[in-house]
Order: structure tokens, then sequence, then C-alpha cells
């Protein structure tokens, strides 16, 4: 098999199904199968699809796997993870929709340069804007500053202030970055061998940031590829607990600043990007809870 293309449900029947006959409508010059994860959905949308799908299903084409607990994105991940047998293994986030011959592109280019570990492509909204998480340095202390300061919105051309999204960067280029986004990550099996599983320490957010800091911890390159594209309907399919899913966020920060950066830089430091992390989350939280009062009273 050449790749093996995992997609995450969790109570999202209309995105999922979009998303995967974007991939089945469509000829590819390269043997693929589709595992189809299912994180413990309470609303019939994993049934639904095993019905549109089950001519796929009985072909082989697409595997269904039915999680019976929701244990994050990265559990679930891992569940396909283990039963691939590829050559390459994409991550593609089930609220997205994968344009003309996108797959075959990645595949290729990943075939011409043994040296690439993992490849993104270009990632757009709706709109046709960049979704900017598609190409992006590791939150360092400095790089993690100037996206917290608001230094990164005023400066965005500026190589020192930009890092964060690398928006002085040109998005039709093609070169190497520090990670690309979960939504679309295609990676070289033997990688995946070499280091490891996604994190299930994290639960939905920066488990991809991680996989690859271990990836270019051991020496493989990471592309951002612009000559393929995908749409993604960002935050359509994680829109209904909105408190639960910004805590989550910035425990994924917590979490990856104590596996990869608490040892290399001194307490202060560390105590710092604990109070910045702990104040912007309960910032948020804090809107979000104002947001709901001000729409009651003008509801009322």
């Amino acid at each position: 098999m050449d790749l093996s293309i995992i997609i995450v449900n969790y109570q999202t029947y209309d995105l999922t199904k979009q998303a995967i006959n974007s991939i089945v409508d469509k000829d590819h010059p390269f043997n693929y199968e589709i595992f189809l994860v299912d994180n413990n959905s309470q609303d019939g949308s994993f049934e639904k699809l095993q019905e549109d799908f089950k001519k796929q299903s009985a072909d082989g084409l697409i595997n269904f796997i039915k999680n019976t607990h929701n244990n994050g994105f990265a559990n679930a991940n891992n569940l396909a993870l283990k039963k691939s047998n590829s050559k390459y293994v994409l991550l593609l986030n089930s609220d997205t929709l994968v344009v003309d011959d996108c797959l075959a592109k990645c595949v290729n280019y990943m075939e011409q340069d043994d040296g690439i570990g993992a490849l993104g492509c270009k990632v757009l909204l709706p709109d046709g804007s960049l979704d900017k998480a598609c190409r992006r340095s590791f939150p360092t202390f400095s790089v993690s500053f100037y996206r917290m300061t608001g230094l990164s919105s005023l400066f965005p051309k500026n190589k020192r202030f930009g890092q964060y999204n690398l928006t002085y960067l040109d998005e039709n280029k093609t070169y190497p970055v520090d990670c690309s986004t979960g939504a679309f990550m295609m990676v070289r099996s033997e990688v995946v061998h070499l280091v490891g599983l996604l994190d299930e320490d994290f639960f939905m957010y920066g488990e991809d940031i991680d996989w690859c800091y271990r990836i270019k911890a051991s020496n493989w390159r990471i592309l951002y590829y612009s000559g393929a594209e995908i749409v993604h309907f960002k935050g359509s399919s994680s829109q209904k607990n909105k408190v639960k899913l910004t805590v989550e966020f910035y425990k994924a920060m917590y979490i990856f600043y104590n596996k990869h950066y608490r040892s290399q830089y001194p307490g202060i430091i560390t105590f710092i990007t604990y109070l910045g992390i702990g104040a912007i989350c309960g910032m948020r939280i804090l809107g979000i809870f104002f947001k709901k009062i001000v729409s009651s009273v003008s509801a009322a």
C-alpha cells in the first residue's frame, strides 16, 4: 500500500462525508486506503457513514474503527497508525476538502526526496485565505512571546516577530518549516516507526507540533509544499464546548513546554511562561462568558 489516510470523526457527519467523497470521487495514481476512526460519537454519524460507504468498505478501501471512548485526537489516530502498513500515512481532518490532485502531488514530491520526513500542503480557509497554522515555527519562549504580546500581528512581515506562523515568507513557495498542521500531514511510515506514535497526553491540540519536534530531532526535514491544496473549514468540527476547547488548547501549550523546553530555560522563564499561559487562558474563558451574557441580554 502506498498511502494510508486517517480521518477522525466526532459527530461531524456532513463534514466527514464531504472529506471522504473528496478523496474517493477521484482517480489516484497510487494505492491507498482510508481509516475512518470514530471517537465514540453519540449522534448516529458513524453508523450513517458506514451505510454511505458500505461498498468502499466491502472493497477494502475504507476501514471503520469504532472507539468506545473519546480519548482525544492523538489516541484516535494512533489506533489507525497501529493498523497501517503503507509507505506513507496522512493525517487528514474531517473538516477538510481535498482539492484536485493534491494527494498525488504530495506523494510524488515525497517520492522524489527521501530526506523529507513529513510534508504539509497549502491549507486554505473557505474565503481563500491561508490557514496560518499550516506552516509554523516551534513555540520557543521568544516566538511565543511575540505572538502573545501581539507583535506578530503588528509586524507580520518582520522576520523576528513573524516567526510563529512564518508570515514573512511567501505562501506560494515551497520550503522547510519546523512544523505543519495535523489537519493535513503526510508522514513517511519509516519515520513513524523511528519517532513513535502521537503523544496521547495531548487531547486535541499540540500533538502535531510535538510529532514534528520529534521528527526534526531525528534529523528528518519537514516541508511546506505550496503546490498542492486543501480547504479547511476550520473550527466547524469543534464549536460545541468552547470553554473545554480553550482549556485544552492552553493545556497543550503547558504540556509541550514541560516536555521540550523546561530543562532548557532558567526558572524565571518557566514562571513567566506558566503565568502567561494561565493568564491568557483565563482571559479567553472570561471573553467566552462575556459574549454569552451579551447574547442573552440582546435576545431578551
